[in-house]
């Protein structure tokens, strides 16, 4: 079974100016326009996929739980819905609550462009609420081409304290910390209850090459789950380009074994973080 965990189902407008002033230089065009009908196409193939907007206020960026959850009862791919939370926001206990009425199971949070610390103490409380609903932390983490953006609470060590402090809490690094997959690969081997998404890896392929292989030699291939950043990358392209990266060689050096896309993309990520199955079927 594929479970994309990664895409994102924001408009445009949810951005505020912040794409168009720093994120078109790097991607060289404007945000794409995703529908409930565009998604489904995309998603051919995909048995399962999680979707989620994204929510940075000092930047600008917002998307409602109730758009999410709307979108989410609109497509007809078999769909969880995550919130979008910045839990420096006054009214986070009451945007989380929703989310929870919604039945989002999971919450996409973005330090790096919201600009909170996630190690602050007074995110613990955020922390224990998720952990009472079994919600999923989801984090982009790593890099941003926004010049707004703070890297220092982006990288992946950043996780582990997190995952030190509250060991119950289920945790995603996103894009497998990306340029930072070292560390994510240690942080993956010492906390069993935090993951990582391959979801952007591939496309720079030298990164993703040495982060896979040290995957390997860590031993945390097992922690590793499918994403394509869509609407970045469709499915179909993004397991194309992972596929790409297991027939790298480099003379007698080690490399990216095809058994070990071949699990990424056939992982259990519903039971590994103890996700409830979408009952909806796909109608073609």
């Amino acid at each position: 079974m594929i479970v994309d965990l990664h895409t994102h189902c924001q408009l445009p407008e949810h951005w505020g100016s912040e794409h168009e002033k720093h994120w078109e230089g790097a991607y060289g065009e404007p945000y794409p326009v995703v529908s409930p009908q565009t998604f489904d196409a995309a998603m051919v193939g995909v048995d399962v996929a999680v979707t989620f907007g994204m929510a940075a206020t000092t930047a600008g960026v917002r998307t409602s739980n109730t758009f999410v959850a709307d979108f989410v009862a609109a497509v007809k791919t078999p769909t969880i819905g995550f919130a979008a939370i910045d839990p420096s926001d006054p009214d986070w206990r009451g945007q989380l609550e929703e989310a929870i009425e919604l039945g989002l199971q999971g919450v996409k949070l973005y330090p790096v462009l919201a600009l909170f610390d996630p190690l602050a103490p007074e995110f613990d409380e955020f922390y224990r609420i998720m952990i009472q609903h079994r919600m999923v932390a989801l984090w982009h983490m790593g890099a941003t081409p926004s010049p707004v953006g703070s890297l220092a609470v982006s990288q992946p060590l950043v996780i582990d304290e997190v995952a030190r402090r509250h060991p119950d809490l289920v945790q995603v690094m996103a894009h497998m910390g990306h340029p930072w997959q070292r560390d994510t690969n240690v942080v993956l081997r010492k906390n069993p209850r935090v993951y990582a998404d391959v979801s952007g890896v591939p496309s720079r392929p030298m990164d993703a090459y040495l982060a896979f292989v040290h995957a390997q030699e860590w031993g945390t291939v097992d922690k590793l789950l499918f994403g394509s950043d869509y609407p970045l990358w469709t499915p179909e392209d993004a397991i194309a380009r992972l596929n790409g990266i297991a027939s790298m060689r480099a003379g007698t050096l080690p490399y990216v074994h095809e058994e070990t896309i071949e699990t990424i993309l056939q992982r259990d990520t519903l039971a590994l973080l103890e996700l409830t199955s979408p009952r909806k079927r796909v109608q073609r």
